[in-house]
């Protein structure tokens, strides 16, 4: 057998490892250039239909805004379509007259780009005319422009901003500087390995769970050597659990909470356990490194501040904190202000609520209000920039996600140190998870009258 024989070989096992076979989109279409898409065969036209709601999922988009996408294009290709749509897979079908097309479609992972989100956001609104003007193989191209668009950041500017956002968010839990610069070195460190490792194609919940090793290890190793030449008291060590923040599945926490709101019960459910299994292993992986590491984070030292001063920094880490995980979704930097600009407001209403102590503005209470603040701001900033929705609400309250009340709740339940505190940690962090999509979901029906009704 001659090396060219070989390598050839080795390059088709290689290719049959992949767990999940690529679908050549343009093999499918037999029907001229000439032929416009409305007059193209159904099972064309279907499979479009098709490849433009997997676009959708693979964007981060939940069941409800994929079958929005859907049905408009199935609409201006003179079908009616019916989906079964859950966290990575779409079951459709397709009617034309007397006859009908399904089809099942999957993608190999899930993930977030609010990006592309806007790209598919803007054909998806543009393609009634381009149904009648262009055929479905030019229009399969330019879903492919929209699919291999490259990422807008490097894995070093999604680290520093993972970064940046932990340090934020830091403050905003009551850390004070010490607590916000090891956050901020040990969430540039996690979410670069984490960022790395995916964009070389490895599992999901490995990368989850080595991110959020290297970045609790990067916070321990950090305040260990200020520790030699600095009198670092051991209290900073409380901010270790927010170097983990930036794991936090806050795409498919919101937005599986309003597909369940508008009974899309599948996509719901599997968008939840999907988070809830995100958070399991980067609480259990921060467990395992602290106890390893002999590390012992506590309660944050209550800071100081004169009121005006705190709620200044509020604004200002706010901003930080959404920008920063904005652009961790990939979003433009004018669409990550807006995200930012928007958060600002309603975290900052949020927190002075909570600050207050009103009777009856409990933490879940004030979750709601400030979510609903946030969809009610984005509806406006919509209209005024064209940046879809999701894409300015969700990264707006991923800060308000009580990441650190779930990886106490979870840190007790797993020592057994004290399955009262888990109890309790745990029912917080639950309450408020369950307050910001029905915040963002009555902000809809406020705001959106085509959110206000089942068809």
């Amino acid at each position: 057998m001659s090396d060219e024989q070989i390598q050839t070989n080795r390059r088709t096992r290689k290719k049959a490892k992949q767990h999940h076979m690529a679908i050549n989109w343009h093999s499918l279409t037999t029907s001229s250039d000439d032929v416009p898409a409305t007059e193209a065969p159904l099972a064309e036209r279907a499979t479009f239909v098709g490849r433009v709601g997997l676009l959708q999922l693979s964007a981060g988009s939940g069941a409800w805004r994929t079958r929005d996408a859907m049905n408009t294009v199935a609409k201006a290709l003179g079908l009616t379509c019916t989906q079964d749509i859950g966290l990575i897979s779409i079951n459709y079908t397709c009617v034309d007259g007397a006859e009908s097309f399904s089809e099942s479609l999957t993608l190999k992972t899930t993930g977030v780009n609010t990006d592309k989100l806007m790209e598919m956001s803007l054909f998806v609104k543009k393609f009634p005319e381009y149904a009648g003007k262009y055929s479905i193989d030019h229009l399969h191209e330019l879903l492919d422009q929209i699919k291999n668009k490259p990422s807008n950041y490097s894995v070093m500017d999604e680290g520093l901003a993972a970064g940046f956002a932990c340090m934020a968010f830091t403050f905003l839990l009551g850390g004070g500087p010490w607590e916000m610069l090891f956050a901020l070195i040990g969430a540039a460190v996690g979410n670069y390995v984490r960022v790395y490792m995916v964009r070389k194609g490895l599992s999901l919940f490995f990368c989850v769970a080595t991110g959020v090793a290297a970045g609790c290890a990067a916070y321990i190793m950090a305040i260990s050597l200020c520790s030699r030449v600095l009198p670092i008291d051991e209290a900073h060590q409380a901010g270790y659990i927010c170097a983990m923040l930036f794991i936090i599945p806050g795409f498919p926490l919101i937005t599986g909470g309003l597909d369940i709101f508008k009974v899309e019960m599948r996509s719901g459910l599997e968008r939840l356990t999907y988070a809830l299994m995100i958070i399991t292993i980067a609480t259990i992986t921060g467990c395992v490194v602290a106890t390893i590491l002999n590390f012992h984070p506590s309660d944050f030292v209550e800071l100081s501040l004169n009121p005006y001063v705190k709620f200044a920094l509020r604004l200002l880490f706010s901003f930080i904190g959404v920008y920063g995980f904005s652009l961790m979704f990939n979003s433009p930097k004018a669409m990550a202000a807006a995200a930012g600009f928007v958060g600002m407001i309603a975290n900052t209403t949020r927190l002075t609520l909570v600050d207050l102590g009103i009777k009856g503005i409990t933490a879940g209470v004030a979750a709601f209000i400030g979510a609903f603040i946030a969809g009610v701001i984005a509806s406006k900033v919509r209209h005024m920039t064209g940046y879809p929705r999701i894409a300015l609400t969700v990264p707006s309250i991923v800060i308000m996600v009580p990441g650190l009340y779930m990886y106490r709740g979870i840190y007790y339940m797993g020592t057994g140190a004290s399955i009262t505190d888990a109890a309790t940690w745990l029912t917080r962090a639950f309450l408020i998870v369950l307050a910001l999509p029905l915040g963002l979901s009555f902000a809809r029906l406020v705001t959106d009258k085509n959110f206000r009704y089942c068809s």
